[in-house]
């Protein structure tokens, strides 16, 4: 449960609550995905908030797709790929406003 694994692993373990499974998954170093298995809405969006993850799977496997961006924290990556976001380190945003006409 320390090592990033890459490829068809699902690690399973108890957990008293919420908490203390959050407190094990964000020690990890770590943050590619994360998945969340639950029948609780509010579980779910608690979770999902605080897990140190780039991407989070509620009651899913299905982050990978091309229109969503993809990428992790900590030692899984920096930034995410894909999406709309991808285009967000070439652009320069800038606000421009204007009245109709000079007082």
């Amino acid at each position: 449960m320390v090592e990033e694994p890459f490829g068809p692993v699902v690690p399973i373990t108890t957990f008293s609550n919420t908490d203390e499974a959050l407190a094990r998954a964000n020690a990890l170093p770590y943050g590619l995905a994360s998945y969340v298995f639950t029948n609780s809405i509010a579980t779910a969006e608690y979770t999902a908030s605080r897990i140190e993850a780039g991407m989070v799977g509620i009651n899913h496997f299905g982050l990978a797709l091309a229109e969503t961006p993809l990428g992790g924290v900590k030692e899984s990556g920096m930034g995410s790929e894909g999406g709309i976001e991808t285009f967000d380190g070439y652009l320069v945003t800038k606000f421009v406003t204007q009245a109709s006409r000079v007082p």
